[in-house]
């Protein structure tokens, strides 16, 4: 049994007992946090889509930890015109295991 759920603008695929590192949520080490936006849960042979969501499906999971992402520098420059600028940055994210699908 899989999900495809939308959480911070993007669709991750999910299974039961699964860790997936998603953007941050506001919820503390723990804490129970449950998806709403379902688009499509598949059971076996049934597969149900939403037009968007799934009525009434639900995705719940365990929060494990609050950390931050691998950096990622941003380069600009203007070729002959002796101008570079370097930045980093680092994504927030939250790492959250599956505990159920419902439907």
């Amino acid at each position: 049994m899989f999900a495809i759920v939308e959480t911070g603008g993007r669709q991750e695929k999910v299974t039961e007992g699964a860790v997936v590192v998603v953007d941050r949520l506001a919820a503390d080490a723990g804490a129970e946090v449950t998806f709403d936006k379902v688009l499509i849960v598949q059971s076996g042979d049934d597969v149900m889509i939403g037009t968007p969501y799934v009525a009434g499906a639900t995705v719940t999971g365990v929060v494990l930890d609050q950390s931050r992402g691998k950096k990622v520098r941003v380069f600009k420059m203007k070729r002959r015109k002796q101008y570079r600028r370097t930045r980093g940055h680092r994504t927030q994210q939250t790492r959250v295991q599956v505990k159920s699908i419902k439907v």
